[in-house]
């Protein structure tokens, strides 16, 4: 086995610089990866499934000539289904279910010579902001272990973070890839609406909310990452604007200077800890160094109808899911085969009626056109990622009363209850609060990122989060690599992850 030394320290384009100089090889660094993953997993809980003899099978066939040919890759199992491999989506329902193809974006992970040798942790079906699936257990954060990891991207970010990987796949329908980024410290970027693919079984997921792409330790590795899986896909409902040219020459490019809005409060409304605005307002004080004019402004949203709007939606494409997991098994789905909160969203996604389906559809589009419009204004926005510090495990799940209720409500499948007392809108709060500054540029469909630039005193990261037009993920990956080059982060390992 030839442990490659230096691979902690290498991004994926140095990984394939060194492959292609024959320096190392595939097989090397799937090797030091497979070291690295039994070394560090077993604390941390962020791989789930193992496919090593996939991984080897795939080097032994020969891998394609692409910009990412022999980098170890691991992929979130929910976000993007590998034929061959099992798939679960974080829940216990799915147990031992193997993906009989690949889906589009699978295809062109391993079209660009990736090695996928496994799988990441996920709240079932990504539902949480937070990554404790009972199928999988507790994914750990790598700078405090007693802390969550994000979600639903959680196991993926501390794949990132102790550089198991240098990138890790991940999927964002409500902050699921920006949120994990910033609590385990990497760079991780959301692409606008029709960017990457999402076929070929389903399009647009969550109603188009949900943007597939990655967490990765570099600027240029993400850009080269986007590059590959980028190109329109036959049958797409939702088609992003073309890219002028690739992405990864953007993170050189200097952006120019940009006017950009600054907004430390959440957009759509709960508290937010002092530390995330402490976050917010140090970069905006580096864009101004930088260059850049930056303005205390944010868009109006009225927050109790987005919340209302979001919520909606997805507790219909749970109800969907739930419907869709019982036909892949044979049989109907109960409460014993999910998760409580699982349960509880399919009850109420039961509830919905066309119109209210409709209205709330009519809501986020709304929203979409409020920043849409604040954009006109703005080259950016900028924001904290989230609104609290790395939770204590179970923090951000429902509690005491509250969660004996939604467990009652459960078990008596009594979905009309629980419109009545309002149970399932006062547990959304919890998690909504600290997604507040994410969700709404989900409903835009626009790019947004989160940056790894400030740790708290006692050594916890803090992302910071830019937004940008429809579209423009170039004015991102430049303000990105402009940022990692004047402040790095690729050198801060969690400890005992050296």
């Amino acid at each position: 086995m030839g442990i490659v030394s230096e691979y902690p320290r290498l991004d994926a384009l140095a990984m394939v610089d060194l492959v292609r100089r024959r320096e190392v090889s595939p097989t090397d660094l799937l090797d030091t990866a497979l070291a690295r993953v039994d070394r560090l997993n077993p604390r941390l809980n962020a791989v789930v499934h193992r496919l090593e003899p996939y991984a080897r099978n795939a080097i032994a066939a020969g891998l394609p000539d692409g910009p990412f040919m022999g980098v170890p890759l691991l992929v979130k199992d929910l976000d993007g289904e590998v034929g061959g491999t099992p798939f679960q989506g974080g829940s216990r329902s799915l147990l031992g279910h193997v993906s009989p193809t690949d889906t589009e974006n699978a295809r062109r992970w391993r079209a660009a010579g990736t090695v996928i040798f496994g799988k990441t942790n996920c709240p079932e079906f990504g539902l949480l902001a937070t990554t404790e699936p009972v199928a999988y257990g507790i994914a750990r954060n790598p700078w405090a272990n007693d802390r969550s990891a994000g979600g639903s991207s959680g196991g993926a970010g501390i794949a990132v973070a102790t550089r198991m990987v240098p990138m890790a796949t991940g999927g964002d329908g409500g902050g699921s890839i920006r949120g994990p980024a910033s609590v385990n410290g990497v760079f991780g970027l959301k692409p606008t609406r029709g960017r990457t693919p999402d076929g070929p079984v389903s399009f647009m997921p969550w109603q188009g909310l949900v943007s597939r792409h990655a967490l990765t330790v570099s600027v240029r590795d993400s850009a080269a990452f986007l590059d590959a899986t980028c190109a329109p896909e036959i049958g797409a409902t939702s088609v992003a604007p073309p890219r002028a040219r690739p992405y990864v020459d953007e993170v050189t490019t200097e952006p120019g200077r940009l006017r950009i809005a600054l907004a430390t409060r959440p957009l759509t409304g709960g508290p937010i800890d002092p530390e995330c605005v402490a976050a917010a307002r140090d970069a905006a004080a580096l864009m101004t160094s930088l260059g850049h004019d930056v303005e205390e402004a944010a868009p109006t949203i009225d927050a109790d109808a987005f919340n209302r709007a979001f919520l909606t939606i997805v507790a219909s494409e749970v109800a969907n899911i739930v419907h869709d997991v019982g036909d892949v098994l044979g049989r109907r789905l109960t409460w014993r085969d999910v998760e409580t909160e699982t349960w509880a969203l399919n009850l109420a996604g039961r509830q919905v009626r066309g119109h209210e389906m409709v209205a709330a559809q009519q809501c986020l589009w709304q929203c979409a056109r409020t920043v849409g419009d604040f954009l006109t204004r703005f080259d950016l926005i900028l924001t904290p990622t989230l609104t609290t510090l790395p939770a204590p495990h179970g923090a951000i799940r429902p509690h005491g009363i509250e969660a004996l209720l939604l467990k009652a409500i459960v078990r008596l499948n009594a979905g009309g209850l629980m419109r009545i007392v309002g149970a399932l809108d006062r547990n959304a709060k919890t998690v909504f609060n600290v997604v507040s500054s994410l969700t709404p540029f989900n409903a835009a469909g626009l790019p947004a990122m989160s940056v790894p630039l400030h740790w708290t005193a006692n050594g916890l990261p803090v992302g910071v989060q830019f937004a940008g037009r429809f579209g423009d993920e170039a004015t991102l990956y430049r303000v990105a690599g402009q940022l990692e080059r004047a402040r790095p982060w690729a050198d801060k390992l969690p400890p005992g992850c050296e």
